[in-house]
């Protein structure tokens, strides 16, 4: 019987050398017997001599840096209310967070949060290994970018930017040009969600870049959103953004108009809108921004009509010159009717309201 028990742990080591030799020369660090004895084969002319060539290690596609795993610090450049989701998400996600916002009651709260903040965009240029911006307009990204104190004169080669904002896709398109001249890449990749979502990390994003760029920066995308639709080349992010704009701002006029036309009809808009959004006419308008902002009074989505405003007017000037603009005529009346609204409704007014908005004259 002891010998048998001796034969039995005798083949079953034999087995589990041969196992883990067999996991070394999967892994390549160690070579096959017929590598490292050509002669071995020579006792087999039937079988043909192998390449004695290492193996890649298993799994390794891609090297640290371009799968974002050496991205440890983040920098965020604007901490209004979106940087400001998007910052504490960052940090949730195991980054190590940076922030600038040239107005300091931006960066207060933030700063008991544990983000450390900068003097200036040229501070995080240079330690940071990618810089999130989050901007309001297209005159302001350049400014960060092409300044004395900006991201081309700091950053460090291997830097790659992500542009949060929605912006004049010709704008980001030049500025990608000299960014990459200087080493740094530019991803443009405009959200939706709003400020929850930013600071839920529950983010949609559209990105714009090669690539290789997005798969680099993965992981800093993945820790703000929960979903992301790789569009095309750089620039391409801002486009599919301004038409989704231009496409809310349309839903919110036409929804404005037929819930006035359900109340003056006796339907009350409430049982409308649960009907629509059991039917091919609902939209994002009429199933959350309804119930969540226009309903209830709140208005309190946290984007401005100052803000909706200079985006259908980026969405008419794409079309302009795309040469859309003069055989769309619902896209020239909307962005007309936004323009119109600014006589009425303030900048600062939440963007829901133009809801409420009739031309005068026409009550």
């Amino acid at each position: 019987m002891a010998r048998a028990w001796r034969a039995l742990r005798l083949q079953r080591a034999w087995a589990g050398g041969r196992a883990r030799l067999r996991r070394q020369c999967r892994a390549g660090i160690r070579e096959p017997l017929a590598r490292r004895h050509p002669e071995f084969n020579a006792r087999r002319p039937d079988v043909p001599a192998r390449r004695a060539t290492r193996r890649r290690p298993w799994g390794r596609r891609h090297s640290r840096s371009q799968t974002g795993v050496n991205m440890k610090i983040i920098g965020v450049v604007g901490l209004g209310n979106m940087g400001r989701g998007m910052a504490l998400s960052l940090q949730r996600g195991g980054f190590t967070v940076l922030g600038f916002d040239p107005s300091p009651a931006a960066g207060a709260a933030l700063a008991e949060a544990g983000i450390g903040l900068r003097a200036s965009v040229a501070e995080l240029a240079r330690e940071a290994d990618a810089l999130v911006l989050s901007l309001p307009t297209s005159q302001v990204v350049e400014a960060v970018v092409n300044g004395a104190d900006g991201i081309a004169a700091n950053g460090r080669e291997g830097l790659i930017v992500v542009d949060t904002s929605t912006a004049d896709p010709q704008s980001t398109r030049k500025l990608a040009v000299t960014l990459r001249e200087k080493g740094i890449a530019l991803v443009d990749a405009p959200v939706s969600g709003g400020p929850k979502g930013a600071l839920n990390g529950a983010l949609t994003m559209v990105l714009g870049g090669s690539a290789h760029d997005i798969a680099r920066i993965e992981p800093v995308l993945a820790a703000m959103s929960a979903k992301r639709v790789h569009i095309g080349d750089v620039g391409a992010g801002h486009v599919t953004k301004l038409i989704n704009n231009l496409m809310c701002a349309a839903h919110l006029v036409i929804a404005g108009e037929a819930m006035r036309l359900a109340k003056a009809a006796g339907v009350a808009p409430e049982q409308v809108l649960e009907g629509l959004n059991a039917g091919s006419g609902r939209s994002g308008v009429t199933q959350t921004n309804y119930p969540t902002w226009i309903l209830n009074d709140a208005f309190d989505s946290g984007f401005t009509m100052k803000l909706m405003r200079k985006d259908v007017r980026l969405a008419m000037a794409l079309a302009e010159q795309a040469g859309t603009l003069a055989t769309g005529p619902l896209s020239a009346e909307v962005g007309r009717l936004w323009a119109a609204s600014a006589a009425s409704v303030g900048d600062d007014e939440d963007f829901n309201r133009i809801v409420q908005f009739i031309e005068p004259g026409r009550a």
